[in-house]
Formats: C-alpha cells, sequence, structure tokens
C-alpha cells in the first residue's frame, strides 16, 4: 500500500502526457514513476490505436494498467499483449468508404483494425507519417477492408510526420469537417459517434463508447476508490467532465473549462502527480 494506492490516473497522449513535437517530457516519465511506485494505477487514454502504441507509447511510457485506447473502444494488456475489451464498428467498411470519399473527396478515410491502419487510395503523406510513428499500415480495397475494425477516422492531409499541423485549420477546412461530421452522424448515427481530438481529424466509433466509460470500467476492475484524468481536447471532454477529479494542460484545447497545470511540454501529468494529487488526498482525509 502507498499514498496513492486509491486512485487510478488515466491520461491523453498527444499534447498531455506529450510536448508538441510528439516527445514525452522526462519529468513526466520522473514523476509517473514516483506515483506507481507508490501504489497508484497509471494508464494511457488515447485515441491512437494499437498499430500506433506498440512501438511508440509502449516503449516510452511506464504503465501498470491496461492502456485505453481507440477513444475508449478498446482496452489493451500490456503485458499479454491482448485486448481485454473492445467495441467493433458494426458497419459495412466497403459501403462506408465508398460513400464518405464520394461525398468528400478532399479528405481520406483510414480504417484502424487491431493489427494495422488502411487506405483505399495513396496517399504519401500518411504513408511517412505512418512510418515515422512506426505504426504497421496497407492499403486496401473497399471490398477487402478487415472485418471487425474498431475505428475510422477522417482527415486532412498530414503537413509533416506528427499530428501538430492537424490542429491547423482554414477556415474553408473547418466548415468542410463540420460538414462531414454532421453527414456520419445524420446518415449513420444509430451505429456510430464522432469525437474531434484536433481541428482536421474526425474519428467514428460505435454508438455508446468514450474515454470516460473506459476509465469507470478499469477503475472497476482494479477496485480504485478515486478517478483523476488528464486531457487537452474534446475528445477528452467525457472523460474529464465525468471524472473525480479533472486537469487540462494550460494550452490545452478545452483549458477554459477545467483546472489547469502547467503547458503540456513543460510535464503538464508531473504536475497533477507531484502537486493536484497531494492537495486530493489531504482534502478527503480532512
Amino acid at each position: 500500500m502507498g499514498m496513492f494506492s486509491d486512485i487510478l490516473l488515466t491520461v491523453d497522449f498527444d499534447r498531455t502526457l506529450t510536448a508538441p513535437d510528439s516527445t514525452v517530457p522526462q519529468r513526466n516519465i520522473d514523476a509517473i514513476t514516483y506515483f506507481i511506485k507508490n501504489g497508484g494505477a497509471f494508464t494511457v487514454n488515447t485515441g491512437r490505436s494499437i498499430p500506433m502504441c506498440v512501438n511508440t507509447v509502449i516503449p516510452a511510457v511506464p504503465v501498470n494498467a491496461p492502456l485505453l485506447l481507440y477513444n475508449g473502444s478498446a482496452a489493451y494488456d500490456v503485458k499479454t499483449g491482448k485486448l481485454t475489451r473492445y467495441a467493433p464498428l458494426e458497419l459495412d467498411g466497403a459501403k462506408l468508404i465508398r460513400d464518405l470519399q464520394t461525398r468528400f473527396p478532399q479528405l481520406h478515410l483510414e480504417i484502424q483494425g487491431i493489427d494495422a491502419h488502411y487506405l483505399t487510395r495513396q496517399d504519401t503523406g500518411w504513408e511517412n507519417y505512418s512510418q515515422h510513428n512506426q505504426c504497421a499500415w496497407g492499403y486496401v480495397t473497399p471490398e477487402t477492408v478487415p472485418q471487425p475494425f474498431i475505428k475510422a477516422a477522417l482527415y486532412g492531409q498530414f503537413r509533416e510526420n506528427t499530428v501538430a499541423s492537424m490542429y491547423q485549420a482554414t477556415d474553408e477546412e473547418l466548415a468542410l469537417f463540420q460538414e462531414a461530421v454532421d453527414y456520419v452522424e445524420s446518415t449513420y448515427g444509430h451505429a456510430v459517434q464522432v469525437f474531434r481530438a484536433c481541428a482536421r481529424i474526425a474519428d467514428i466509433h460505435a454508438l455508446g463508447v468514450s474515454k470516460l466509460r473506459s476509465a469507470r470500467l478499469l477503475q472497476k476492475d482494479l477496485g480504485k476508490k478515486i478517478l483523476v484524468c488528464v486531457g487537452d481536447a474534446e475528445n477528452d471532454l467525457t472523460m474529464l467532465e465525468g471524472a473525480d477529479y479533472a486537469y487540462c494542460p494550460a494550452d490545452g484545447i478545452v483549458a477554459d473549462r477545467f483546472e489547469n497545470v502547467c503547458p503540456c511540454a513543460k510535464g503538464a501529468v508531473a504536475d497533477v502527480i507531484y502537486e493536484k494529487l497531494p492537495e486530493i488526498l489531504k482534502k478527503i482525509s480532512i
């Protein structure tokens, strides 16, 4: 038993645990190690997939609980290399690709499976991004889309090898993405929901999943009394709004809605561990 033994801490990855350049500040690594050593349960709660985490997140971040991936659509046990739960998209992948790429030819539609990410038309920017992040990728036809798949993502052009440029959009791009989101929700809303992680990405998931739901299920599995969450963007809102305690980096997109810690590049998660968690424990012990 340690001082943090009652706490489950789940944090978003991009621009929460990482700096804008996608590196993880050493201060965060040191703080997480300290948190785990003192009894806390820690994991990443991200929109990223298994293929996007295997060679990047998992080697870089100490965790002692299953990763919560695909915006809460799956939980992945790092020790066994297996999914402990997941919610696949109950859609015809071929029909979805044909429909959305016909209606929105300016956008790409990525299908994210358990083993790899897939596109049906060439995009060298996506190839470079996938290779830089050591993510397994490939091309398929609509007829050969793997089933089941967990997530689909509409995205704009990759301008660099990190997600940083995806946070930047013109008014025209913002309008296009809003039109696409409205169409997906009106056409497929019986089976899916859409999360916005940043300006030029729209994530499509099975109805009913969320980062909060996955965190609460994990909290129950682990028998932890307190759920603390940290995030920066709109796809983190359910997690932050429903947590027992929630924090946001000062430079986060939703920073105006939650208690702030330092900017992500300075070690926002470390601020939570070193400063906020002792305050919580002191408050509940009074």
